[in-house]
């Protein structure tokens, strides 16, 4: 692993974000000297970029100075229940067109650029375990968003060697408490009688971030992974029930569920589980946590 970037220069866009961080640090650990954007409204740090993905003109000199072997491409709106839709769209597909278009331009194209879509561009389907050949079906706008990058992308397709992934749900220390583990771990820690939640009856595919940047590193080097689309997921559904009822092991009590209607989405996909095999078959085998231990370690954190 160690070999795997030496020499290199890797390209992070949304690099001080939650799953940034992570992968960051697996790239680093490989080898690579990683570069990265970071929002406008933050401090740049060292061999980091405070650029707006809409700029199109200072994302193209980033990548000019940057010149990557590797790019991943993270930066998004990745909060389904956003409130600017238009940002959303905005950001998700133009700010990426903007990226493609600068990479498309260097006179060294990277030798792999991974896109982040998102597995919630199948919806509710009726697919029990969800391959990459399911037809999508988007529910929500943040869905439509993903989707839609996607098929931009197509258009550079040729001109660039794209990788995209659609990872379901994971998690991990350091993730906002608006997303629903993390919320629920939150309550938790703090040791609330109460917690409010939406639906309670939905079934999720949840994974550890060091796995989805784990997997994330290991397509970036693989020069089969080229062209194609691949599912990040572990394979197994957990309920909401079972997460609550791990967290109660493991902080010794049981929290009151309440169902905030406020909470309850609109065209909330009820199940979604992968098919992992397209991924195993290019990186080798996926060290997946439990959930329980991944909720272990964000309690403990």
């Amino acid at each position: 692993m160690a070999a795997e970037g030496t020499g290199k220069r890797a390209l992070i866009t949304g690099l001080s974000g939650f799953t940034g961080q992570y992968l960051a640090q697996q790239l680093r650990a490989a080898g690579y000297q990683v570069f990265g954007t970071v929002s406008p409204d933050q401090v740049a740090g060292a061999d980091q970029f405070a650029v707006d993905l809409l700029d199109r003109a200072a994302l193209a000199e980033v990548v000019q100075q940057v010149r990557p072997d590797v790019v991943a491409h993270l930066a998004a709106i990745a909060f389904v229940a956003h409130g600017d839709v238009e940002q959303i769209y905005r950001v998700n597909v133009v700010g990426t067109r903007n990226l493609l278009e600068a990479l498309a331009a260097l006179p060294r194209k990277p030798a792999a650029v991974l896109l982040a879509s998102s597995a919630n561009i199948y919806g509710n389907t009726e697919v029990g375990v969800i391959h990459e050949e399911v037809a999508a079906a988007p529910a929500n706008d943040y869905a439509v968003s993903k989707l839609t990058m996607e098929y931009m992308a197509r258009l550079w397709q040729d001109k660039l060697p794209l990788i995209v992934v659609r990872p379901f749900n994971y998690t991990g220390v350091g993730q906002q408490d608006n997303f629903l583990l993390p919320k629920i771990v939150s309550h938790f820690r703090r040791k609330a009688a109460d917690i409010e939640l939406g639906n309670l009856h939905v079934w999720r595919d949840f994974s550890d971030v060091r796995m989805v940047a784990s997997c994330y590193r290991k397509l970036l080097a693989a020069p089969a992974a080229i062209g194609q689309t691949f599912n990040i997921c572990s394979g197994h559904a957990y309920s909401l029930g079972e997460a609550l009822d791990m967290m109660a092991d493991i902080a010794g009590y049981k929290i009151n569920v309440h169902v905030n209607p406020a909470f309850v989405r609109a065209n909330e996909v009820v199940r979604l589980v992968g098919d992992n095999r397209r991924l195993a078959g290019v990186i080798g085998a996926i060290d997946t946590p439990p959930l329980a231990d991944t909720l272990r370690w964000m309690y403990s954190a």
